[in-house]
């Protein structure tokens, strides 16, 4: 089987930090309360850069660390739920942005928070049918545009930023990938184009009962279909949404917590960004080293959930 391999990462955030102090300003929380409840104590929001911006600096970053040029990639999508525009997309802005040849499929998916997942599966087998040899995938998201500033159980969780990564394919790579969804609006969504004013609403319950049984699932079918065990593994990046979700999640998979890679205090909730900025993360601190088992999992509005594992 043709797995996926991490050539290169990137990450491009914004350069305004907005502090659980600075939150407390602007409505009524403080930063214990958001401390002790997600684990966030900062947030980038946006002050002049677009979603575009952000996804071009990853993406330019991953590509100069990879010595990979324009004309070298056969696909490049963007995962993101909060695009600059509902067309064009931000992947063609991003096409035109770095010179990538136009032969070259250049689209967004919206999978939420399991975006940058998604996106995995769908360049592996995008790559699979073309003759370029990598892939060039971003999540990114510009939260702070659809933010309730009056409602204080979602405006202190999220943050902007990007993410990326240059892929290839290799032959025999360790690869397993999972992917579900379950239809379901009341808990998590965000308004669209239409007559109401775009802006994040969630069941804070719901959403955590949901997250702490499929990080768990999720993990254990990937093992079962590797034949390997939680011990194999050297690291989980999960989507970075609360820290007691993972914390939970770890306690059910009978897992050590230090093998859940957490920057949720640094960034917020960056939904489809949040695992790629944390693989980046890990990447330029030295954490990741080649032949290490990686197992990244996510769960998001949709509601969707999606997992891979690899070796780095």
């Amino acid at each position: 089987m043709m797995g996926l391999k991490f050539i290169s990462t990137g990450r491009c955030v914004p350069s305004k930090i907005v502090t659980n102090d600075d939150m407390s300003q602007i409505v009524d929380t403080s930063d214990e309360w958001i401390r002790t409840r997600t684990g966030i104590a900062q947030r980038y929001f946006s002050d002049g850069e677009t979603a575009v911006d952000l996804a071009v600096g990853a993406a330019r970053q991953a590509m100069e660390r990879a010595n990979v040029r324009p004309e070298e990639i056969g696909v490049c999508v963007v995962a993101t739920c909060t695009p600059d525009h509902s067309a064009p997309s931000d992947a063609c802005l991003v096409q035109a942005a770095l010179g990538i040849p136009e032969d070259v499929p250049c689209f967004d998916l919206n999978a939420g928070c399991t975006g940058f997942l998604y996106g995995l599966e769908t360049v592996r087998g995008l790559l699979s049918l073309g003759s370029k040899p990598y892939a060039l995938l971003i999540g990114c998201e510009q939260l702070s545009r659809v933010l309730d500033m009056t409602d204080r159980s979602t405006c202190v969780l999220f943050g902007d930023g990007a993410g990326a990564a240059v892929l290839g394919l290799e032959e025999g790579a360790l690869w397993e990938a999972l992917l579900g969804s379950r239809g379901n609006w009341e808990i998590l969504w965000v308004n669209g184009p239409g007559p109401e004013t775009a802006a994040v609403h969630m069941n804070g319950q719901g959403v955590y009962r949901f997250a702490v049984e499929a990080i768990p699932s999720c993990a254990n079918t990937l093992l079962e279909r590797s034949g390997l065990t939680m011990d194999d593994i050297d690291w989980i990046v999960p989507h970075q949404a609360n820290r007691r979700i993972i914390e939970t999640a770890a306690k059910r998979l009978h897992a050590p917590i230090e093998k859940f890679y957490q920057n949720m205090e640094r960034y917020g909730n960056t939904s489809a960004a949040s695992i790629p900025i944390a693989l980046d993360e890990m990447n330029t601190a030295g954490l990741l080293k080649r032949g290490q088992r990686v197992m990244c999992i996510g769960f998001g509005a949709g509601l969707t959930w999606g997992g891979a594992l690899f070796q780095w």
